[in-house]
């Protein structure tokens, strides 16, 4: 009878541990798909971060069927555009009152970066909500969000019988984050592209740590800039001019130095990093390979190093392959350099790649106002430090914002544990209620 009493006493014991421990160590990873209403905008956009289109094989035709099924299921007009094949354009149509105004663009691009799961708290394609309303998943700020809350700010204004008077167009792109060429670019160029009449666009942005909200005028241009360096080999322990090694590290020296000179000036808040010109090195190429690893008595004859530059749209791009020429990698140390542009850097009036934000730009005082009227505050407007799809459309002369509602957000894109709070992204919603509802009801002469 002990023993019976003590295995009670036991088993008692075991079912209160596991009633008392069991919902502590759930409630941390909580996983909530909204089951309460599988046809909700959290569900929506879970289901869309789900879809795996990191690089290097994003699954767009997942993608673009999952997009197609929501913009039909609201009453608008789909098309799907295939510049290169296997990677599918998506272009979503709610046609105006007047087609004949120059229409709205909005503009999502449907690849991610890869992640590596074993740097995540969840899985990062599980689109996981935590107890307190974060979505963990690769994608959710750069930049799923957008995608489906244009749908779903479109999908709240049919239901008020909203009719626009500007016809607005939404665009799922592939390949942003490997340049857009095969995407944004080609789409640009494209006949489809110029029967839309595109008077404004919207592209996406970045979260804000504060209250208030980022918007982008201009992003910087990437270049990719190679130095070889040559000179006569010799023997490990001799010292001696003109080496492949010595030229080149003295070219590392003196693009450091320069680089040092714009990082104080951000440092010092006299400026802000995208306003400056960026130089990051990126791979030093040099020595002779062994079986062991490299040959440490011999002077190479050859070395090289790449670099990432992004500069503004305020530098001058002559004057910094002047530099490059001059004193970077000077023909008289035996050097050489590679500079690789990834894309434009002037529109085709030759004019820098920026949006006016002020009254030159009528776009930009109906954006503003609608962002107001939503209940939100902008920040000074600001350069993005890294690039996007906008640089294609800029090129073409059209005024464009980059803009994702993200406030009292961390910045994590391409970041481990990516991830955006559900009232941020509901509240995303009812800020593009206000700006498509203004924009497309725009009618006055918005030509620059």
């Amino acid at each position: 009878m002990a023993n019976f009493r003590l295995h009670c006493r036991l088993f008692s014991l075991a079912v209160f541990l596991f009633l008392f421990l069991f919902p502590l160590s759930f409630s941390h990873s909580q996983y909530d798909d909204d089951e309460s209403d599988q046809n909700s905008p959290i569900s929506r956009f879970q289901h869309y971060l789900r879809i795996k289109t990191a690089h290097p094989d994003p699954d767009y035709a997942s993608a673009v069927s999952f997009l197609e099924s929501q913009a039909l299921e609201i009453g608008l007009h789909t098309k799907i555009l295939e510049f290169v094949p296997g990677k599918p354009l998506l272009l979503v149509t709610w046609n105006g009152l007047n087609p004949s105004l120059p229409s709205i663009l909005l503009n999502s691009h449907m690849d991610s970066v890869p992640a590596e799961p074993s740097k995540w708290l969840y899985p990062p394609f599980s689109a996981l909500r935590t107890s307190d309303g974060k979505i963990f998943a690769r994608g959710s700020q750069d930049d799923k969000c957008i995608a489906i809350q244009y749908l779903e700010a479109i999908r709240n204004l049919r239901s008020r019988n909203f009719i626009p008077d500007r016809t607005i167009h939404i665009s799922y792109v592939p390949d942003e984050e490997i340049g857009g060429f095969d995407g944004a670019s080609k789409f640009v160029l494209s006949k489809e592209f110029k029967e839309l009449n595109v008077g404004f666009m919207m592209d996406e942005g970045q979260a804000s740590p504060g209250d208030e909200f980022r918007v982008f005028y201009a992003d910087r241009s990437p270049w990719g800039l190679i130095i070889r360096a040559e000179g006569a080999p010799g023997h490990g322990s001799r010292m001696y001019d003109n080496s492949a090694m010595e030229n080149l590290m003295k070219s590392v020296e003196i693009i450091s130095k320069f680089r040092e000179s714009q990082f104080d000036m951000v440092k010092a808040g006299e400026t802000a990093n995208s306003e400056v010109i960026s130089v990051n090195p990126v791979f030093v190429n040099a020595g002779i390979p062994s079986p062991t690893g490299f040959v440490m008595n011999m002077q190479p004859s050859e070395a090289e190093a790449g670099f990432d530059l992004r500069i503004p749209p305020t530098a001058d791009p002559d004057a910094i392959r002047r530099r490059i020429v001059e004193e970077w990698a000077p023909a008289r140390r035996n050097l050489t350099s590679q500079i690789i542009e990834k894309g434009p850097i002037r529109d085709y009036l030759g004019r820098p790649l920026m949006t006016m934000t002020n009254d030159s730009n009528p776009w930009w005082s109906v954006f503003k106002t609608a962002i107001s009227d939503a209940g939100g505050k902008l920040s000074r407007p600001e350069i993005l430090a890294s690039t996007t799809d906008a640089r294609f459309m800029r090129q073409l002369g059209i005024p464009v914002l980059g803009f994702s509602p993200m406030s009292n957000t961390p910045i994590l894109l391409h970041e481990h544990n990516e991830f955006l709070k559900d009232t941020v992204f509901l509240r995303g919603i009812k800020i593009y209620e206000s700006i498509i509802s203004a924009l497309s009801s725009f009618v006055a002469d918005a030509s620059q």
